[in-house]
């Protein structure tokens, strides 16, 4: 069983930078491979970045590619999502998930979820 919850959301204006962070309980940690989805209102939620259980593969949707950027601390039990130069397109709630399956942009690949941290950004 993996318990996350993440963290870092705000409000920011456009072209700011947030870090999110998703803390996870359990000792399986460093065998999941981490997930962060978003979903903004009226919207189905959707895939934004992947990172494998070691860390050394990442996988980003179109549209955040080179703004955002996903780690993992397997250490702190922690993975994060750099954002830089947010856009308002970018406003959404943000959840991570832990599932097993790599490079799976596919929700029902995760088996745990946090319970999301808001990010609002005003143009």
């Amino acid at each position: 069983q993996v318990q996350l919850v993440e963290s870092g959301g705000g409000l920011v204006q456009a072209g700011d930078s947030l870090r999110l962070s998703c803390a996870a309980s359990g000792r399986t940690f460093s065998s999941h491979a981490m997930a962060w989805f978003r979903q903004a209102p009226g919207k189905e939620r959707e895939f934004v970045a992947a990172i494998s259980s070691s860390g050394g593969f990442t996988d980003y949707v179109a549209s955040v590619e080179g703004r955002f950027t996903i780690s993992r601390d397997n250490a702190k039990n922690t993975v994060y999502l750099q954002m830089n130069s947010l856009k308002p397109e970018d406003t959404a709630v943000y959840y991570c998930a832990a599932g097993y399956t790599p490079q799976a942009r596919g929700r029902y690949h995760y088996n745990y979820w946090g319970q999301g941290t808001q990010v609002t950004v005003s143009s």
